[in-house]
């Protein structure tokens, strides 16, 4: 774990002394331009890809903030449009966001409500509603991950109001899928299965137009597989094993292949899934296909499969391949050491 931080930590000094690098030039000059905010964004991409990949780690929370604040420092750097420095907020505010999201994938809600703040409170400067969109879409999210279903309702609410959300129907799809996942925390299954449908509906309207436009970091993870991502976190929350084994199998077979983090996600649930209905044999070679890096480092997925642990152990503490799994689990720890 601490490897892996410290390479991740790396790489963001390297980002970050990139980003420096062009204050100090827009120093020198006395002008920031839209090429200082084009090597922020291009940042920004390398963050996102590195959430796709690992998830979760401190070091990515970390190198995000750090870049929020380059991000801002370039506001001091030298005279700019206001258009630079929208786009200035805007992307530290992206960097902020994605420092919530790593905090709220590793399980860190402190750090996570501290970035929520910061971030809401940059991006009100930048007047990006795609961004406020993400940052109060995670907060839904957040909420809910803490088991605080009111206020997750009330973030999400947020997110669904902004005026992107009526022009785009990537966005609404999005917050109507979280909704559901919302929803089935109350036990409301049919207001779940409503939302669900509503967003699938959305997402095949926004196939008649491109991804033109549309951010980094929605296009780069949202999708039909997603959609079915969360319906099946939804229906298994709802204890709707079929329902839920259903989506997983959807979600897993349209997949994008950079998405290595939903991946593991994916298959720990349908593991679930599937022991929950009796399958015993199919629960454990799925648990077993969770990538090694993912079960070993990966906070939410460490939680996800000791839960199947533990319900596996409760179900058939005889069992072979009870057995077959513990022996294997017990690998995965070791490697965590």
């Amino acid at each position: 774990m601490q490897r892996r931080d410290f390479s991740l930590g790396t790489a963001a000094i390297a980002a970050s002394a990139a980003i420096g690098n062009s204050s100090s030039a827009a120093g020198a000059s006395r002008r920031v331009g839209m090429s200082d905010v084009a090597r922020v964004r291009q940042r920004f991409d390398e963050i996102i890809a590195s959430d796709h990949r690992h998830g979760g780690q401190l070091g990515i929370e970390k190198a995000s903030g750090r870049l929020a604040d380059e991000a801002l420092a370039l506001q001091g750097a030298g005279s700019a449009s206001q258009r630079v420095r929208a786009a200035l907020y805007g992307a530290a505010a992206a960097f902020r966001s994605s420092a919530m999201w790593a905090a709220i994938d590793g399980r860190r809600f402190a750090a996570a409500e501290e970035n929520l703040r910061k971030a809401a409170e940059v991006a009100s400067m930048a007047g990006d509603q795609a961004i406020q969109f993400r940052i109060w879409s995670h907060a839904g999210t957040m909420y809910r991950h803490m088991g605080r279903p009111g206020e997750a309702d009330a973030a999400n609410a947020v997110a669904r109001r902004l005026g992107i959300v009526r022009r785009d129907p990537v966005f609404s799809s999005l917050g109507l899928a979280r909704h559901g996942a919302i929803h089935a925390m109350t036990g409301d299954r049919n207001a779940a299965r409503r939302a669900f449908r509503q967003a699938e509906e959305a997402w095949h309207r926004s196939k008649r137009s491109d991804d033109a436009g549309r951010p980094t970091w929605l296009v780069a993870f949202y999708d039909e597989a997603e959609i079915n991502s969360l319906a099946m976190c939804a229906y298994l929350s709802l204890g709707m094993w079929a329902d839920a084994e259903s989506h997983g199998h959807r979600c897993l077979a349209s997949l994008r292949e950079h998405m290595h983090r939903s991946r593991a996600i994916a298959t720990a649930r349908l593991a679930r899934a599937q022991l929950e209905q009796g399958e015993l044999e199919a629960a454990v070679a799925t648990a077993m296909m969770v990538p090694e890096d993912s079960a070993a480092h990966h906070p939410r997925v460490i939680g996800m499969l000791a839960g199947f642990n533990a319900r596996l152990s409760t179900i058939a503490p005889d069992s072979p391949r009870t057995a077959m799994w513990q022996d294997h689990a017990q690998e995965i720890k070791e490697k965590r050491r």
